[in-house]
Parts: structure tokens; sequence; C-alpha cells
């Protein structure tokens, strides 16, 4: 159903971008960046937190790293992610495959700024084997996100297969 809900929400918001769909799983960030070609920075990965009783969404670059003090001293409490059944529950997309994009229940969406490095991000579009390439402004404007600064970025070696 997510990768439907996913489709539903770009032919009416963007028909311009379509979903990408890769024969290989794309469920973490290296996986995703294998799939679709680009650094693993590049890929936009999607937190799904519990700050107290609300729920939110952070989209981040796939290398970065929340911190946890700013989380907590810019939404007042301490984030603690969603449990595996929490999140199909919640956003209607399995693990690996959460976006901010054709949401079950809509939710507060927020990009953190290690997204602005890249012209282009892939965020997942609702299932381990589907994706999107954005830019990091045009994912803001579809999803009403506000833009954070609540990750660090980390270097990520790479290995040539």
């Amino acid at each position: 159903m997510s990768l439907e809900s996913v489709r539903a929400f770009f032919a009416e918001k963007a028909p311009d971008i379509a979903v990408i769909e890769s024969e290989v799983s794309s469920a973490t960030v290296t996986l995703a960046a294998e799939a679709y070609g680009v650094e693993p920075a590049r890929i936009a990965k999607t937190l799904s937190l519990r700050i107290g009783e609300r729920v939110i969404l952070i989209v981040a670059a796939g290398t970065s790293r929340m911190d946890n003090k700013k989380v907590k001293a810019l939404f007042g409490g301490k984030p603690k992610m969603l449990g595996l059944d929490e999140v199909a529950e919640i956003t209607g997309h399995e693990v690996g495959g959460v976006c901010p994009f054709g949401l079950k229940t809509p939710l507060p969406i927020y990009c953190d700024v290690s997204l602005k490095a890249f012209d282009i991000v892939v965020p997942a579009a609702g299932s381990t084997h589907s994706a999107v390439k954005i830019t990091p402004e045009r994912m803001a404007e579809l999803t009403a996100a506000e833009w954070v600064d609540v990750c660090e970025i980390r270097s990520v070696e790479t290995t040539s297969a």
C-alpha cells in the first residue's frame, strides 16, 4: 500500500517526479546508495521519532548522525526512535521505505540542513525497493517541512567492490 500512497502523492502534487524502483533492496543507506548509483550522503534518510507525546519525522543526509542534544533543545524533550511496528502503523511505510511522502497520518516533517549540501537527494518512496530523486528544497516545499539543524555530518569511508 505504501508505494501506492507515495505514487498518489506525486501524481497529485508533483507529476513531474517519477518513483524509481530497484530490483535490489534499498532498505539501508549503503544499499540505497548502491541501488541508485549515488554516494551515501545523498540518500535522504527519514528518522521516525517520538518526543514526549509527539511523533515527528526528520529527513537528513544519509551519512549524518542525529545530535540528541540539539533535538532535545529544539523540541523540548528527549527523542526516542519509534519501534518497527509503530513506524508502519503511524507512517504507513515499512522500515527501509519510510519517507515524508504519502503518509498514513499527517505528521510534522523537518528537513535537516545537512541535505542542503546537495543539488539532488534520494529519499525512499514508501518501500524497500523504491525512491525518488528530488532537490532538497522541493522535498521540503512539497511536504511543508521546516528546516532544522539537528544532525552532525559524519565522514564515511568508502570501499571499492
